[in-house]
């Protein structure tokens, strides 16, 4: 990962941002650590493993805070040594670089 993603701060989109395109999905993703995968170039999604619930839980909150704080939410699934997020901008209904700036700071928070 490179640390420029991570240290950029999401920007609020409006309806009329039109989803990031191909290349430039690639161009994002290619910044982000291993694990992220792009579904239908609409959203990005990355399990994470840990060791136990507490720990799992302990990271969700993490992203939580951090969500919180960039005002750009991911779905979160916590499961007993597993969380699952999935991130897109849903005011755009696709990605933007928004998703990949949060997709960082996730993988950063772990």
């Amino acid at each position: 990962m490179k640390p420029e993603l991570a240290s950029k701060q999401c920007v609020p989109c409006s309806r009329k941002t039109p989803p990031l395109a191909a290349v430039a999905i690639q161009q994002l993703k290619e910044q982000l650590a291993d694990g992220w995968e792009v579904i239908g170039d609409h959203h990005l999604e990355k399990e994470y493993p840990f060791s136990n619930f507490k720990e799992a839980l302990e990271f969700t909150n993490r992203v939580g805070a951090i969500a919180e704080q960039e005002g750009h939410h991911p779905d979160i699934l916590l499961r007993w040594g597993k969380v699952k997020l999935t991130v897109w901008t849903h005011s755009i209904d696709g990605l933007s670089e928004n998703d990949f700036i949060l997709a960082a700071k996730a993988d950063a928070a772990c």
